[in-house]
């Protein structure tokens, strides 16, 4: 199918007309093989008649092959912005490791502000001349204890796990 200049298609229109066009041909190629058999299983085949049918099925599978090979490299690029390179793999485990190091960063910031809020909380009670309890005072020293543990916890978790044997 030509076009012409007047008549200008978008590049969706035209790959949708080219697919059709692979899609007339693939059913030309099958009505071949049809005829090619349908002369074969005669009583007295015309092999001549075969033979054109065979030829011309194998010439428009080609043309077939070739025109869907010619669709898919298209689609690898632009589906990738460009040629087809390999796996994604890496690139995924790198965005998982950075939203990994994110929630990190907000548990710690989390974390500190809620030290902030309970240091200001205790200067705050300090300056109105209350001091604050033993038992009170105990239990903030377990809660940073965990919170420390957790924090060490967190780093080591990050830290890149190495595979080396030891003799």
């Amino acid at each position: 199918m030509l076009l012409t200049t007047s008549t200008k298609m978008s590049p969706p229109m035209e790959r949708i007309q080219i697919l059709e066009a692979i899609e007339k041909d693939i059913i030309t190629c099958l009505q071949s093989a049809g005829q090619a058999f349908m002369e074969l299983s005669k009583d007295k085949p015309n092999s001549k008649q075969a033979e054109g049918q065979t030829h011309q099925f194998i010439k428009t599978l080609g043309l077939v092959e070739s025109k869907l090979s010619d669709q898919i490299n298209y689609l690898t690029q632009v589906s990738t912005g460009q040629p087809h390179e390999g796996s994604g793999y890496e690139s995924q485990k790198v965005l998982q490791m950075a939203w990994h190091r994110l929630q990190h960063v907000r548990s710690r910031v989390d974390e500190l502000e809620r030290l902030k809020n309970k240091h200001m909380h205790s200067r705050s009670l300090a300056a109105l001349g209350r001091p604050q309890q033993p038992q009170q005072q105990q239990q903030q020293q377990q809660q940073q204890q965990q919170q420390q543990q957790m924090a060490s916890n967190n780093v080591s978790a990050q830290q890149p796990q190495t595979n080396s044997t030891t003799s």
